[in-house]
């Protein structure tokens, strides 16, 4: 039994997949209800990380610790290999997530009152944090097309215009899993610079990407504007290390890097913990050939999925991502509301998916699907699926 076939028992490891679905959706028992919401995966995370943290753990003490050079040249080297991006190690700047990475961004970046564009439907946060520090969210609907989504430039380019601070890209997409190509990027650039406008680049998804896709670094298309691009990545997507918390933002303009160690200072933000730094570089160095049998895995998960629904329940259409382990799954079809089919789905099926309009207005009508789990529990969520819809 390979790594990606094991069951392992989540529920009383203060996981938020499997411990607060109550809470989540609102539930007085949800011990029958299989989670395959929150984007982390249900597979153990790669051996040569486990190794490296029980090793590290023979040391007792725990103290404050820093992210050496050899953290940075492990990113460094991943981001050439897996990317063809050549990055410098001095142009990183490491937080505790691609989350908090982002509201420190807009932070040091806006102002209240400022605007700053989204494209959606897309990842609740680039909603929430903007709201919550008193900016005002301008949102550019995607186009969708046959369950795969493009870019409005036109309207892109009309918001742009009137004054936005910060453009939010999330390469490759989610929930829509589009990664996007190098001409749709350079647009972006492009349009963003001729109105003076900061980019954001969320590519915490760029090593979840299915062959013959690749993912592209919005910096590695900048013709020049690079300094207008903060870059996030992390390991945690890709190895399944969410609760780890590391991420690093990268930034090849000195002056904007300032500003960040700055807002850090500000905050009284520690450096990251000993066990994050340890996680990261094990990943980084040794974790290539876990990732290459899971994108495997997933992308077989996703075609099982795809035809087991698609054929037992005719209405709803599934297209298969680009990249992510996450399916978007179009509902629009079945005559059902939302409201209706999560309700099936939490009751009838026993199945807890993300409703789209979580992801915004223009995400009504979809739901997201995690498929990173062994196949046994695959299985069992699909079969959910079908019994809570026919």
């Amino acid at each position: 039994m390979t790594s990606f076939e094991q069951v392992i028992d989540r529920r009383n490891t203060r996981s938020v997949k499997w411990d607060l679905m109550e809470t989540i959706y609102g539930i007085e028992d949800a011990s029958d209800i299989l989670p395959m919401w929150v984007a982390d995966m249900d597979f153990a995370a790669p051996q040569a990380v486990i190794d490296a943290l029980e090793e590290r753990l023979k040391h007792p003490i725990f103290g404050y610790s820093y992210m050496c050079e050899g953290c940075k040249t492990a990113v460094q080297n991943w981001l050439y290999k897996r990317h063809g991006w050549q990055t410098q190690t001095d142009w990183m700047l490491f937080h505790h997530g691609v989350v908090p990475a982002i509201a420190t961004v807009i932070e040091t970046f806006t102002q209240k009152g400022d605007r700053i564009l989204i494209s959606s439907p897309v990842y609740p946060p680039f909603f929430s944090i903007p709201e919550k520090q008193g900016r005002q969210v301008v949102e550019n609907f995607l186009i969708e097309k046959n369950g795969t989504y493009e870019f409005n430039f036109r309207s892109f380019e009309d918001q742009l215009s009137q004054g936005v601070k910060l453009f939010i890209l999330c390469n490759p997409h989610n929930p829509g899993g589009m990664v996007w190509s190098k001409e749709i990027l350079a647009e972006i650039v492009r349009l963003c610079a001729k109105y003076n406008t900061l980019i954001l680049s969320d590519e915490i998804h760029s090593d979840l990407v299915f062959a013959p896709h690749q993912h592209i670094p919005l910096v590695s298309v900048a013709n020049g504007e690079e300094n207008r691009i903060i870059t996030c990545v992390a390991p945690t997507k890709t190895f399944n290390l969410a609760g780890v918390q590391a991420a690093v933002m990268i930034a090849t303009d000195e002056e904007k890097r300032e500003k960040l160690k700055e807002n850090a200072l500000a905050h009284g933000q520690m450096e990251l913990s000993p066990f994050a730094a340890t996680a990261l570089s094990a990943a980084y160095e040794h974790g290539e050939a876990w990732l290459e049998e899971l994108l495997s895995v997933l992308s077989s998960h996703m075609d099982y999925v795809i035809s087991e629904i698609t054929n037992a329940i005719p209405s709803i259409k599934i297209t298969k991502p680009n990249g992510t382990y996450l399916l978007w799954i179009d509902t629009r079809d079945t005559g059902l509301s939302e409201n209706e089919i999560m309700n099936l789905l939490l009751t009838k099926g026993k199945l807890a998916l993300e409703p789209g309009s979580k992801y915004g207005k223009a995400g009504t009508g979809f739901f997201r699907m995690n498929i990173a789990c062994p196949r046994e529990v695959l299985e069992d969520g699909v079969a959910r699926f079908i019994k809570a819809l026919t």
